[in-house]
């Protein structure tokens, strides 16, 4: 079966605009929005409640991306695999995002959350496998678009923007539902996915039309022995994202709750991810296309988790400016380099080629599942020792991340 390859003149901007439109949007609505519509329904129980809609989206994140992967993979159509998934996935998520904006209940709001973190996972999965029609030398910089600009875009500048609507959150659902669907249908129509219709693999398909077997069932996921390296590479996606998000997804309680910032909260916040945003686009430019020339790409992966690690202990000791100024630059400067090259980590890693949309997708989970768990993990952490502690976690977690990505074998440097 021939390979689809796409040239990264298209390939580029695409795997630019793609991430940053659905990441950018469900960044600001998981972090800042629901929380706010929380606390407006629910103010009392507002930590609980978020962890009950972590729980919740964690369990359909991950059923809906297994799903959306390996649907995907076995696509056929005149617009190739991956596009009818992601602007299908796209437009649902839309409209779940203005039905949530008009909750007047918890139980409305988390149903219409939930149909959204399913569509979500339809453009995720298949989006994160365009990776693959980049050519051989030119995997790094594909990479580093997805991961280093697109999102970093997405974990940062739209909530520069988002802190700009706290105060009209329902207004911010609709706003950003309906960007998602427009900036994910424009990166799809630059990337001009080909039919696949003609691909070899279609023909032999159409003759031979196998029955799913039992064996093939027990073996959607391989041994550890066989593969090792992509487990590795899960587990640490894993823990460094929780270690990420579980400061991140409680930003505004901890700058309201914990530092204290008042009337400063808005300013603080958008300074945070201003900053971020700025390394997090040098290293999308700069990250990729060094890995590519130099050949190296584990190391910088497993040890960019250690500036999460640095960030996280300044807001812990440090809780003024200072505190704040250090943990943007060095979680800027180590998501930045994460997010640009730990995909094409996880690419190099895949056991099964035939899978790659499954595979990719399940490890993506860490995008969306991870601040699934992280909230609930932070909200028993807060319970038992209060805001402080949270900054702990996210210590052990990134560094364990990190230990993960650095244990893999058949990636030598």
């Amino acid at each position: 079966m021939k390979k689809t390859t796409i040239s990264l003149k298209r390939l580029v901007p695409g795997l630019i605009i793609g991430p940053a439109s659905w990441l950018g949007p469900y960044i600001v609505m998981n972090s800042l929005f629901l929380p706010a519509i929380i606390q407006h329904l629910d103010a009392p129980n507002k930590i609980q409640l978020v962890a009950l809609f972590s729980t919740c989206g964690m369990i359909v994140a991950a059923l809906s991306n297994m799903i959306a992967g390996a649907l995907s993979d076995k696509t056929k159509s005149r617009f190739g695999k991956r596009a009818p998934w992601i602007i299908g996935g796209s437009f649902v998520f839309m409209l779940a995002m203005i039905v949530a904006s008009t909750s007047q209940g918890i139980a409305f709001l988390l149903g219409a959350w939930m149909v959204g973190q399913a569509a979500l996972n339809f453009i995720v999965a298949p989006m994160v496998a365009w990776i693959d029609f980049a050519p051989k030398e030119g995997r790094g910089t594909a990479s580093s678009a997805y991961g280093g600009l697109g999102m970093a875009l997405g974990n940062n500048g739209f909530n520069v923007i988002g802190a700009m609507f706290l105060s009209q959150y329902r207004l911010g659902f609709v706003i950003f539902g309906v960007f998602t669907f427009i900036g994910t249908l424009i990166a799809t129509l630059i990337v001009h996915e080909p039919s696949n219709l003609d691909n070899e693999e279609v023909a032999t398909e159409k003759k031979e039309k196998p029955k799913l077997s039992w064996h093939d069932i027990k073996t959607i996921f391989p041994s550890w022995s066989v593969g090792r390296d992509y487990y590795l590479a899960l587990i640490g996606k894993l823990f460094q994202g929780v270690g990420n998000f579980a400061i991140t997804g409680y930003i505004l309680y901890i700058m309201t709750d914990f530092l204290h910032r008042g009337s400063q909260t808005q300013s603080t916040i958008q300074m945070i991810n201003i900053i971020m945003l700025v390394f997090g686009i040098f290293m999308g430019f700069v990250a990729g296309p060094v890995s590519d020339k130099l050949k190296i790409l584990k190391y910088p992966v497993g040890f960019s988790t250690i500036f999460l690690a640095i960030g996280a202990l300044t807001l812990f000791f440090f809780r003024n400016d200072a505190g704040i100024i250090i943990y943007a630059f060095a979680a800027g400067i180590g998501m930045g380099m994460w997010n640009s090259l730990d995909n094409l980590l996880n690419l190099e890693v895949i056991p099964d080629e035939n899978r790659v949309a499954f595979f990719l997708g399940v490890y993506n989970l860490g995008n969306t599942i991870t601040q699934a768990i992280a909230p609930v993990i932070a909200a028993v952490v807060i319970s038992w020792f209060g805001f402080s502690a949270i900054f702990i976690v996210s210590f052990v977690f990134s560094l364990i991340g990190g230990i993960s990505m650095l244990s893999i074998k058949s990636v030598k440097r």
